[in-house]
């Protein structure tokens, strides 16, 4: 019987600009389709992400397309923020400007909103040629971004806008109980994950065993695994972005590697 070793998660591929806009694209629309099946109930449902509604959920989400095409208004709400609520972080503080911009705007609204801003944001990231957009940190803005794998506007624009409007897409479908569609594209933000992940890994080696459509067989560090885990790759999504735990996780081995597993997290 012959027996392969799981690639590592660390040679996952950055995804490439010309896939990143299929991507963020592919995203918009799996957004809109959920939104679009909505009741008007799930609007004022609370979400994973403390103090906010579906319908808050879904304004930051227009606002994050909304400043790739008017990058002013990202530096705009991050100073605004700063000043308006003092007690946040930066990050936290201009995303509740996102929120606070469309308040009163109704859930119809913000599903137009995003079917128009949407696919303009993601063609606006192109206007930049990628060269400059990777010289342009994001740090002075959001000094969390120093925790990412990659400071810039350029990483922002074709890596974690898709990964933030794909887990509030899995967070609305957690708060309004309804079934996660997973498409081709999913995989792709699923992996980037798991590079970060691996990229910033310390831990023992690990073997990862991920079920379900975005899922597959991936290794951190190197070595023989000191731990094997299996779980729902959605599930492992929710657990390294600090969100509550739906679904378990097993974890089959050393001690120490199973805490390191359990004290992962990944920006999103």
């Amino acid at each position: 019987m012959v027996t392969t070793t799981p690639p590592s998660a660390g040679d996952i591929p950055r995804t490439h600009p010309l896939r990143a806009r299929a991507v963020n694209a592919a995203e918009v629309r799996a957004m809109l389709a959920l939104l679009h099946g909505l009741a008007p109930g799930d609007w004022s449902r609370g979400t994973a992400c403390e103090s906010w509604t579906v319908r808050d959920m879904t304004a930051h989400v227009v606002a994050q397309y909304e400043e790739l095409a008017r990058p002013w208004l990202l530096v705009g709400r991050a100073v605004l923020g700063r000043r308006r609520h003092p007690g946040l972080s930066p990050l936290h503080a201009h995303n509740q400007c996102q929120v606070e911009a469309r308040r009163s705007a109704p859930p119809q609204e913000l599903i137009g909103l995003l079917t128009r801003l949407g696919p303009r944001g993601v063609r606006a990231v192109e206007r930049v040629p990628a060269g400059m957009r990777r010289r342009i940190p994001l740090s002075p803005l959001f000094p969390e971004s120093r925790e990412l794998a990659e400071d810039s506007m350029d990483f922002l624009a074709r890596v974690l806008v898709s990964r933030d409007t794909w887990m509030h897409r899995v967070d609305i479908c957690d708060a309004a109980e309804r079934d996660l569609v997973l498409r081709e594209h999913d995989k792709e933000v699923v992996g980037q994950v798991l590079l970060d992940l691996a990229l910033g890994w310390s831990g023992p080696p690990v073997f990862l065993d991920l079920s379900g459509p975005a899922g597959g067989r991936w290794t951190l560090g190197r070595g023989a695994p000191a731990v094997v885990v299996q779980t729902d790759a959605v599930t492992l999504m929710r657990h390294l972005s600090g969100r509550p735990p739906v679904g378990s996780i097993e974890c089959e081995g050393d001690p120490a590697a199973t805490a390191a597993v359990d004290a992962a997290r990944v920006p999103f």
